[in-house]
């Protein structure tokens, strides 16, 4: 019985020893958990210091030389194609003929109307005079003239026929591309294509520029061109449209007028860029980096530093400079702006800077 007791109180003293040494470990543990927590609880960011310094307002913008014209000649009538007068390549001229087209059906319905016209103006004619002694009414006068009247339009539209078996260039330019051979037939409707024509004497440049770029830009200013397959070659060109309306990135459309050099050196198709000189070289502006701006520029909000602490502050943003942006109102030289991580951070995050 002694000894069962004894065995009873070894047990219970053992069950006790280790609860108290899970009691501990429970503690430790909640302590090393509370320590990461707090750890956590900081996001890592990057931050900038805003200062105010020498900013120069001049920017560039990248776009695509497009032609001045481009036109795909179309058949206007069906018919065969006796021969065709250029070749991709050729330069043509306003009015030159590309192509020839079978024309001896429309020639005989040509010489039909000519002779139809002229036996109406006869009879016209004859009703004229006769009715001028009183050989016949003024009906039949009237009847004549009408009679002439109807021949000389048939006579007109055959000629036009006529002159449309000889296709000609509708635009001063370079053929591009050719899409018909001798012997091809032609449909009216839908129309055949027959030539690309495309003139680059002159080029357009489509740029972009921002609200606080655009309105120093006006129709007729002068802009340098450059071109990466040409380096150390500078083009002359003019705006000649601005946009009224930003598109949907918010940026204003801008063409540019370039006149090609003798060699036609610029080609449709390749990049070019513009560079726009403002007229006050360099300017003292406070600024902060683009990528500070939560969400984008036109947000107009930024997160500072303020003692390991995330702040959103309201800001006026002015002038976007290219990879910065002028601050107007809402900031102070020194600040420490987050620039990345502000998707991980709202107002009153603890902050861990990283360098």
């Amino acid at each position: 019985m002694k000894k069962n007791i004894i065995t009873v109180l070894v047990v219970l003293g053992a069950v006790a020893v280790i609860a108290f040494i899970l009691n501990n470990n429970k503690k430790e543990n909640a302590a090393k958990v509370a320590v990461v927590a707090e750890k956590n609880a900081s996001v890592s960011v990057k931050v900038e210091t805003v200062k105010t310094e020498e900013v120069s307002l001049d920017f560039s913008s990248n776009g695509t030389f497009k032609p001045i014209q481009e036109l795909i000649v179309c058949a206007e009538k069906s018919g065969k194609v006796i021969s065709v007068l250029v070749k991709e390549g050729d330069r043509v001229s306003v009015g030159q003929t590309l192509a020839i087209v079978r024309s001896d059906v429309i020639n005989v319905e040509a010489q039909t109307a000519e002779s139809a016209y002229q036996n109406a103006l006869a009879d016209y004619n004859r009703f004229d005079n006769a009715y001028k002694t009183g050989g016949v009414t003024k009906q039949q006068v009237d009847q004549a003239r009408l009679g002439m009247v109807n021949a000389k339009a048939r006579l007109t539209q055959a000629r036009i026929s006529v002159g449309d078996t000889r296709l000609k260039a509708p635009i001063s330019g370079v053929i591009n591309k050719r899409m018909i051979e001798p012997g091809s037939i032609l449909a009216g409707m839908p129309p055949s294509q027959m030539f690309e024509i495309v003139n680059v004497s002159k080029l357009k440049l489509k740029v972009t520029a921002n609200e606080g770029q655009v309105a120093g830009l006006k129709l007729g200013n002068v802009i340098n061109v450059t071109s990466n397959v040409y380096p150390g070659k500078i083009f002359s060109g003019k705006i000649i449209f601005v946009a009224p309306k930003a598109d949907a990135t918010l940026n204003f459309p801008v063409e540019i007028e370039i006149s090609n050099n003798a060699s036609n050196d610029l080609k449709a198709g390749m990049y070019g860029t513009a560079q726009f000189a403002s007229n006050q070289q360099k300017q003292n502006l406070m600024v902060v980096p683009r990528n500070a701006f939560v969400g984008s520029v036109s947000s107009n909000q930024i997160f500072v530093n303020e003692n390991g602490v995330a702040v959103l502050k309201n800001v006026t943003a002015g002038r976007i400079i290219g990879d910065k942006v002028e601050i107007v109102k809402g900031l102070n030289n020194g600040d420490q702006v987050v620039v990345t991580g502000q998707l991980n951070i709202v107002d009153g995050t603890k902050l861990e800077i990283i360098k």
